[in-house]
Formats: C-alpha cells, sequence, structure tokens
C-alpha cells in the first residue's frame, strides 16, 4: 500500500485557508516528502501524521515556497528523537542551500545525506521508493519527481521445487534476496514470474508544459500537477513566468493517460479553483482542483 497525502496546494505564499505545496508518501513505515515551504509542519500536524519516519525529502527546486520549512522540519525531527539519516534529493546546490538554510538549526542527532541531481533524468532507490527525478522547463532549475512502488512477480512453487530450491530460502528469495547455499548462487528470478505493476505517483510544479512530464506520468495512478492560473488570459503571465495554466496541465494529462489528476501549487489570486473545472474536464474528465489534506491510499492491483 501506498498513502498519499497532499499537505498543501499553494504557491507563492501561505495563506489562511491554503498552505504551500508539499506532498507526503508513505508505505512499509517510511515516509518520504515532496517540498517542504513554510507551513509544511502545521499541514503534516492537521493532517495528524508524524514527521519523524520520513526518511527522504526530495526538493524540486530552491524557490523559498517550496524549500522554507525546511529547518524548522529538522528541528522538529531532532527533538522527536530521530537518530536515522535523513536523505536529502534536489538540483545541485543542494548541500549549499540546506547549509544556508542550517545556521538557524545547526545541531541536528542525525545526519544528512545529500543527493545532487545532475542530468536531465535520474533514478535512485531509498527504502521502499524508486524515484525517478527528471528535468523540467521553470526559471531555475527545476525537478518533477515520479515515486513507484515496484512488485515482483508470483512465487512458482513448481520452479522452485524443480530447481530442488530448500522450501527454508523460498521467503527470502520471494523478498528479493540473493542467498549462497554451499556451491550454488540462488537468485529470486529462479523462483519469480514476470514483475507485475507496481504503483506510480507522478509530480510536478513550476515549469511549462514539456513532454517529458507527460512521459513519466503515463498510466500513474496519480499525476499530481501544477495549476497555477485558472482565470481566462493568464497565458501570457505562465510563459513569462514558466509555469501552467489549468489547461496546459489537463493537455499533459490527456496525454499521458493517468487514472486521475489533482492540480495544485495555485496562484494566491485564484481563490476559487473548482469554478474553472468544468472546461479542464472538458480535456481530462478525471481531473480535480485538489484540496490541501487531500488523501489517497494507493493498493497494488488484484490478480
Amino acid at each position: 500500500m501506498l498513502d498519499i497525502c497532499l499537505l498543501g496546494t499553494g504557491g507563492m505564499m501561505p495563506l489562511p485557508y491554503r498552505w504551500l505545496t508539499a506532498m507526503m508518501a508513505r508505505c512499509d513505515g517510511s515516509s518520504l516528502l515532496i517540498d517542504c515551504g513554510e507551513g509544511t509542519q502545521i499541514a503534516l500536524k492537521e493532517k495528524g501524521w508524524s514527521p519523524k519516519p520520513i526518511d527522504v525529502i526530495c526538493f524540486t527546486h530552491y524557490h523559498a515556497d517550496h524549500i522554507s520549512g525546511l529547518p524548522g522540519l529538522l528541528l522538529t525531527m531532532g527533538n522527536a528523537e530521530r537518530t536515522e539519516p535523513l536523505t536529502l534529493i534536489g538540483p545541485r546546490g543542494l548541500e549549499r542551500v540546506v547549509g544556508a538554510l542550517r545556521t538557524i538549526a545547526p545541531e541536528l542527532p542525525f545526519d544528512l545525506e545529500f543527493i545532487e541531481l545532475s542530468e536531465n533524468q535520474e533514478q535512485i532507490k531509498a527504502g521502499p521508493y524508486v524515484i525517478d527525478a527528471y528535468r523540467v522547463n521553470h526559471n531555475v532549475i527545476c525537478y518533477g519527481y515520479s515515486i513507484s512502488i515496484p512488485r515482483t512477480g508470483r512465487f512458482d512453487v513448481d520452479r522452485a521445487r524443480e530447481a530442488q530450491i530448500p522450501q527454508k530460502f523460498w521467503s527470502r528469495l520471494q523478498k528479493g534476496e540473493i542467498i549462497e547455499d554451499g556451491e550454488r548462487t540462488l537468485t529470486p528470478d529462479m523462483v519469480l514470474g514476470p514483475a507485475r505493476r507496481g504503483l506510480k505517483v507522478t509530480y510536478c510544479t513550476d515549469t511549462r508544459p514539456v513532454p517529458v512530464i507527460a512521459e513519466y506520468a503515463r498510466e500513474a495512478d496519480l499525476f499530481i500537477c501544477e495549476g497555477m492560473y485558472g482565470e481566462e488570459g493568464k497565458e501570457a503571465k505562465a510563459r513569462e513566468y514558466r509555469h501552467m495554466t489549468f489547461y496546459e496541465a489537463a493537455r499533459l494529462a490527456k496525454e499521458a493517460q493517468p487514472k486521475q489528476m489533482w492540480l495544485t501549487h495555485y496562484s494566491p489570486s485564484l481563490t476559487r479553483p473548482e469554478e474553472f473545472m468544468d472546461k479542464v474536464r472538458e480535456i481530462f474528465p478525471r481531473s480535480k482542483a485538489a484540496r490541501d489534506g487531500w488523501t489517497l491510499e494507493l493498493e497494488f492491483d488484484e490478480e
């Protein structure tokens, strides 16, 4: 199972009714956060989710509305007696930016491990997550992320018996272990069928529509996409500041065909995003104007 919570849906500045955009995923006791703007801790508290199990934080870019909440979050995690290392992922300059922010959070009881992205597309494995980072088109270096939970093939009892693999090793092989048994090396592919469809959530904000977004969002269980502007006549402003309109996001979703799309990262001037959704759904019917705190529980398909 993969739990997703869109903690906030605002861009640029937090509002009394809308926190800044951040997303948390939970799987197998491990949490992953994408972006950490001002107010993220309050959004977590309102949702009742703990920051202590966060093992990975991914940053799309280093504008303040996406990272200014980090020092306080780190201090809170330290005060919760966390000692395990925390992995931070983001564009080049991550360690420098975090180092500057930690001027006000200098002492932590856990280590920070930095992964700085330099390629247009990179894949990182962390705990139960496969993280695909892809470069998008903003006015600073910015990445989108696809978070996947892979699913191995079914265990094949007949193949295990034909290969004379002792039953005591079956569970370990099913979990992906490689086992040395005397002179034999036992590998999971000896007992597992073809990989099955896993789970995937694709997330992007602060970008113009570019083909790579649809590529990574293709057939995702959930596509969370920036919709900075819903009003008519904002196309030129979106191009100037390298953002997206609701309708540009919907066209990406139409191409990618995810199970559903949530719009997020609304302009502070956009007070009622749902008013524009009829036209958005004409382009991609499975579109929703997300609100703070929306949660989705994703489960593997039954087979």
